[in-house]
């Protein structure tokens, strides 16, 4: 673990900014920190008993504009992590600035706040634990990390979306590419009996299982893999075959395509696959894969450019938009 990391800065046009995030995101890096011309302003607006006067001209060099920023620990890995991040991003100038490990996790802490997914979830900071949750909702704590998702990403939040929609009491769960565990999280506290994780990162289980305890989940109900069920026949016998009644996949299309074809084979009769991740412009290949594997697609959402598909096997369903 570095002890130092760089927090790496962005500047994007305003009408460019949905692109680059997406673009970072579609690179791997999932924890993305977006300010725009409206932060700026409600900062001033919020401090201004702290100010003697506004610096009008700061204020109109803000106008417009916006930033992205992310951060990698500051070694050989993070700069070979920066680069893969910034492929296809060429024409934008990184500013960088090394931080401590204890700034580091100050400046990440404020720009995390809490986030209200569909109906029931309340996705909470471990550190804003205690802080009144909204009626109706249970609170999913997180401690967010540099490499695993938190929750606030378009594709995740479509995931748990549909996942609500269709969990029932007692469904055992299995998440393919789980990351920090959050959608196999959010299943047991929706109602889930168990849950399989399973991801190609063997670090992943150090921060799933960290995110659980947060829950007050343990290895009893929640459980996970490093492997790759594509290629891995012992690891995909251990997954329950036959024994899940939603399967989860939030990776990207490239993954899901393929896994389409796997996926039928840990559901019970009856069960759904959920597939998110999918960038615009995928995603009728996707669909169309999951089609010719045997599933109908019965449901779609769509946001900020992502898609994700709720699919049943042997169904005759309505694709909708």
């Amino acid at each position: 673990m570095s002890d130092t990391w760089l927090e790496v800065t962005l500047p994007v046009p305003a009408d460019k900014l949905d692109g680059v995030c997406d673009t970072l995101t579609a690179n791997g890096m999932a924890g993305l920190v977006v300010e725009e011309e409206g932060d700026f302003l409600r900062f001033l607006e919020q401090n201004r008993q702290y100010w003697d006067y506004v610096d009008e001209g700061l204020a109109q060099r803000m106008k417009g504009a916006s930033r992205v920023k992310f951060y990698v620990p500051d070694n050989e890995d993070g700069q070979k992590q920066l680069r893969q991040y910034l492929t296809g991003l060429e024409e934008y100038e990184p500013q960088t600035v090394s931080l401590r490990e204890e700034d580091w996790a100050t400046s990440w802490q404020k720009y995390y706040q809490p986030i209200p997914v569909g109906k029931r979830i309340y996705i909470v900071p471990d550190w804003m634990r205690g802080e009144p949750v909204s009626d109706g909702r249970s609170p999913l704590y997180l401690n967010p990390g540099l490499t695993f998702g938190t929750g606030s990403h378009p594709t995740t939040q479509l995931c748990l979306e549909l996942l609500e929609e269709v969990l029932r009491p007692g469904d055992r769960v299995l998440d393919l590419g789980c990351g920090s565990g959050i959608l196999a999280i959010a299943a047991l506290i929706l109602g889930a009996s168990r849950a399989v994780g399973v991801d190609i990162d063997p670090k992943a289980a150090d921060v799933a299982f960290e995110n659980a305890a947060l829950n007050g989940i343990g290895p009893d109900r929640l459980s996970v893999c490093a492997g790759d069920v594509l290629t891995d026949k012992k690891l995909a016998a251990r997954l329950g075959p036959g024994q899940n009644r939603v399967v989860l996949a939030n990776i990207v299309a490239d993954v899901i395509i393929p896994l389409s074809a796997k996926a039928g084979e840990f559901l019970t009769t009856g069960g759904v696959f959920l597939a998110s991740g999918v960038i615009d412009g995928r995603q009728d290949e996707v669909r169309a894969a999951l089609e010719a594997n045997g599933f109908a697609v019965t449901g779609h959402l769509e946001r900020k450019g992502w898609h994700a598909f709720r699919a049943e096997p042997g169904q005759q369903g309505q694709y909708a938009v």
